[in-house]
């Protein structure tokens, strides 16, 4: 565990504050889950807590069954993270940062259909080289929340992508926020 030299105190409530620069280092927004934990020597843990990460092997078996059908690179994520990657390209993106232009979507709850030359076209993570022609990408909207994202990138400038691929990121992001209400 790494050492901030950060000391808090706990109120007369048991609230402690999470300092800002830890809170902007997370990513940790105001009405952000966390998770807490304690382990045998008396130290707690506070996680942030993705609710989509719980389903990660089923995201990861879902991305598969759209990847295969689609042709193109289908990412699923939370607020922060790719939690699973699937096609051309997925060692990629799997398990790396989003972007803040994606975390903005996100925010914003936007579906939308973006070629490389479109103001919407956005990078999935922090470090994507934008190697692909066109993406999709639909909110996952739980009980209210925007949680994550389903995003579908082409790379090849050949194959357009359409209605289609944006219905079928429509009915996987609304699939995926159907099994976290339950």
């Amino acid at each position: 565990m790494k050492a901030t030299g950060i000391v808090r105190r706990i109120d007369d409530l048991g609230r402690v504050v999470v300092p800002k620069e830890i809170r902007r280092t997370l990513r940790i927004r105001e009405g952000d889950p966390l998770e807490i934990f304690t382990d045998r020597e008396g130290e707690i843990i506070l996680k942030k807590y993705s609710p989509i990460g719980e389903l990660s092997q089923f995201a990861g078996q879902y991305a598969e069954a759209l990847a295969q059908p689609s042709g193109c690179l289908v990412c699923i994520t939370d607020r922060d993270h790719v939690i699973a990657a699937a096609g051309g390209g997925k060692k990629d993106f799997e398990g790396k940062p989003i972007s803040r232009e994606l975390e903005g979507a996100i925010e914003n709850r936007e579906t939308f259909l973006a070629v490389r030359e479109d103001k919407a076209f956005l990078k999935v993570t922090l470090d994507d080289k934008e190697e692909h022609y066109a993406q999709v990408v639909s909110t996952v909207i739980c009980e209210g929340d925007a949680i994550g994202a389903v995003v579908l990138c082409q790379r090849d400038e050949k194959e357009k992508m359409g209605d289609t691929e944006l219905k079928l990121a429509m009915v996987a992001s609304g699939f995926l926020s159907r099994q976290m209400e339950q």
